[in-house]
């Protein structure tokens, strides 16, 4: 019988519990960030709508339950957050911290999709950018902060929406916009607000979507179950001082989930998203007796449970799709599960490269990766038929809201080139993951006993345990959770404000956003959060609060002056701007003068790098007012080596280069750049000891910064292959300085 590829995209919905929960009148109902409502206007309800109009293309969406309350609050008015309430203030009343806190967080957002494209938001923007927060608060007049509140709730209306009546209206007259203007624009939020749970439901009903669930506020199960889980990845993990083992909550998030389930869409759930595709053999038994048919992970997850590692090839594709993409059956005590694992590389290709790509040949490239999926799976047939003879599932599973953000019209015209083409062909065809597995049982079992524990997160648990902060919050969990265990009369029913502070508490975002590597602006909200949970359920119970609960558990930090390697993909705009937002996630190097030559360190104080599945990308800022050729070396040199990967290497390219380790090493590949005409050549070393001039696709920009992207494709590496890359300063030639000076840098190609 001949089968086309199928593939299951699945779509992740999540916020974590963003209301306090604290009892006191001050607080009490007040959401701390706005990004329910925000994504709310923005990221749900379109991703469906533009999948509804091409109903032979099934789809799944996971709504985690914290997500659902929450939007079920700002539909129905029940939520304020401190955005919201200053976007509603009468300007004549607001204070002059009021005005910092707006000057300061209403611009939150990617710049080139979300402020650039509206003429009077980037107006406001540049003078905060260019004059500075000080100026802004000294000059700017009323219109300038009502003209600001309301652009921030515009600008996260989908491009969808932007046909809307109002909202055209409201975008066709820029500025001077009034409190009443701001007073309507929230009324809109509600109403798209409000859409999204039933055009979930009738696209379930009309078997377009599957809907799943996620455990009640997103925990991380088997950390709950044991956090000695986190060794079976990372035997020599540092773990908290207190060993947390409440098995028993398991069970209780699921409950939680499977009613809200039930009283949204008016039946039972078949599929769980376990938070954050973690999962460990522990945790099985509880999913399988509550009822849930199939759950999904990581191919990290299966490569370890199968001891096989996944090879790619050069173009990211891997060489046995045969072990990917299939579901298996885990057998467990109460039933069988199936379980299903997603491509890592084709969801990140998604979520973190594909918006920095025109959206026709984005949608184009991911199609290509398909079709090579299913050529290679035809090979791999006994008889190389050119057909497939087998049914394969191929899953793509990624966070459903903050990719959209680094994509042209928040991903509107990349979806609808991907869902056009896909709906003018058979070869290739779109299911839920349940309709799969209903209609091909896995032929396939993992013994549920050596199932790995391990996260959609290079197969392990560091991004939420191990680490000091995290794990002083886990100790903070443990003490919080065994209060409540001495108090058996505090059951759910007699007291439900201990135990839904107690669920908010064991969310994973707050371990994700604690210690290193993730950061953002809002590390202090998150550390309160976190906080107030504990503190509402020790206050719930009658009990002292420990005084450690008023203190930050996280270290102050400062951000801005850190160096630290990259902590995720990049997809910054190439224009020499240097804009923050565009490199939060870069790896970062301090220039000193640890050689005592200062005078590099102030023509170039910071390097950034970092890179997504098609470039890597570096930003050398300079000192204000440097020019090329004067205080500033005419060209800029890098050169990578590869230590696990055989073939040529050679000498650097530059006179009177030092005969000292880093410089006298050989490398394979050199970028010259040419600063003063802004040009490029790459040349790779070969076996006659010359260097080759190779086709060079690298995208430069200098204005107030130095900022490249060099393809991948040009260097030739393979997925996972380590790099080390040195830069040079050089007049015409002639070596100048180094830098870094301590070490050189170091990833490894995703």
């Amino acid at each position: 019988m001949s089968h086309p590829l199928y593939v299951a995209f699945i779509w992740h919905q999540h916020q974590p519990v963003y209301k306090s929960s604290l009892s006191n009148n001050d607080i009490q109902g007040q959401y701390r960030l706005p990004w329910v409502r925000l994504h709310g206007t923005k990221d749900y309800l379109d991703l469906v709508m533009m999948l509804a109009k091409y109903p032979e293309l099934h789809q799944t969406v996971n709504l985690a339950p914290s997500l659902i309350i929450q939007l079920e609050d700002y539909a129905n008015g029940n939520a304020i957050d401190p955005y919201l309430a200053l976007t509603l203030t009468p300007l004549n009343e607001l204070t002059k911290p009021e005005k910092e806190y707006i000057i300061e967080h209403f611009f939150d957002g990617n710049y080139s999709n979300l402020i650039s494209p509206h003429p009077r938001y980037d107006e406001l923007y540049q003078q905060r950018h260019d004059q500075g927060s000080s100026w802004c608060l000294d000059n700017w007049q009323d219109n300038d902060y009502g003209d600001l509140l309301a652009w921030q709730n515009l600008a996260w209306f989908d491009p969808l929406f932007w046909e809307d009546s109002q909202i055209a209206e409201w975008l066709k007259k820029g500025k001077n916009f009034t409190l009443s203007d701001r007073q309507n624009i929230y009324k809109k939020q509600q109403e798209i607000i409000r859409k999204i749970i039933p055009q979930h439901k009738k696209m379930q009903d009309d078997g377009q979507l599957e809907i799943t669930t996620t455990p009640y506020a997103h925990p991380v199960l088997p950390l709950l179950a044991d956090t000695n889980a986190g060794k079976v990845a990372l035997p020599t993990m540092t773990l908290p001082k207190q060993r947390f083992q409440w098995e028993e909550d398991i069970p209780r998030h699921l409950d939680k989930a499977w009613d809200i389930y039930e009283q949204r869409f008016g039946k039972t759930p078949k599929g769980l998203w376990p938070s954050e595709q973690s999962v460990s053999p522990q945790i099985l038994p509880h999913i399988a007796q509550k009822g849930f048919k199939w759950l999904c992970s990581d191919e990290s997850v299966l490569g370890w449970s199968l001891r096989h590692f996944f090879h790619r090839d050069e173009t990211g594709n891997v060489n046995e799709p045969e072990y990917l993409y299939r579901p298996y059956r885990l057998e467990t005590e109460n039933g069988d599960l199936n379980i299903v694992f997603r491509d890592h590389r084709l969801s990140d290709l998604i979520g973190f490269t594909y918006g920095s790509m025109k959206p026709e040949k984005a949608a184009g490239d991911l199609i290509s990766h398909l079709e090579a999926i299913s050529r290679t799976l035809k090979q791999k047939q006994e008889y190389n038929e050119q057909i497939l003879e087998e049914p394969w599932l191929v899953t793509i599973a990624l966070d459903g809201e903050n990719c959209w953000e680094f994509y042209e019209q928040d991903g509107k015209l990349f979806l609808e080139s991907l869902y056009k083409r896909l709906s003018h062909q058979s070869q290739i065809q779109l299911v839920t993951v349940s309709e799969f597995i209903e209609q091909f049982p896995a032929t396939k079992t993992i013994d549920s006993r050596k199932l790995h524990s391990g996260s959609w997160i290079d197969g392990n648990f560091t991004t939420w345990i191990g680490e000091p902060t995290k794990n002083k919050a886990w100790d903070y969990l443990y003490a919080a959770r065994l209060t409540l265990e001495k108090h058996p009369e505090a059951t759910e029913q007699t007291n439900p404000q201990a135990w839904e502070a107690l669920y908010a508490a064991q969310g994973s975002d707050w371990f994700w956003w604690f210690g290193d590597p993730h950061h953002s602006t809002h590390d202090d909200i998150f550390d309160e959060l976190f906080r107030e949970h504990l503190t509402a359920l020790y206050q719930a119970l009658n009990e002292p609060v420990p005084d450690y609960l008023s203190q930050p558990i996280a270290i102050a930090q400062n951000q801005l002056e850190k160096e630290h390697p990259p902590d995720g993909f990049i997809h910054p705009m190439i224009d020499g701007k240097a804009e923050e937002v565009d490199w939060d996630r870069a790896g970062k190097i301090i220039n000193g003068g640890t050689r005592g030559n200062m005078h590099r360190a102030s023509i170039i104080p910071t390097i950034y790098y970092g890179y997504d599945h098609i470039n890597f990308y570096m930003r050398f800022d300079l000192q204000r007012g440097v020019k090329a050729g004067e205080d500033l070396p005419s060209e800029l040199h890098l050169v990578w080596y590869y230590c696990d990967r055989p073939g040529s290497n050679n000498s650097i390219p530059l006179a009177n280069i030092p005969n000292q380790e880093p410089l006298n090493y050989h490398y394979r590949h050199h970028l010259g750049i040419n600063l003063l005409t802004q040009t490029c050549w790459l040349e790779e070393a070969e076996g006659d000891f010359r260097w080759h001039s190779r086709y060079c696709n690298t995208k430069l920009a200098i204005n107030n910064s130095i900022e490249l992207a060099v393809p991948w494709s040009d260097l030739h590496v393979d997925p996972d292959c380590e790099i080390n890359l040195l830069t040079i300063l050089a007049d015409d030639g002639q070596f100048r300085e180094y830098f870094p000076e301590t070490q050189l840098i170091r990833l490894r190609v995703p």
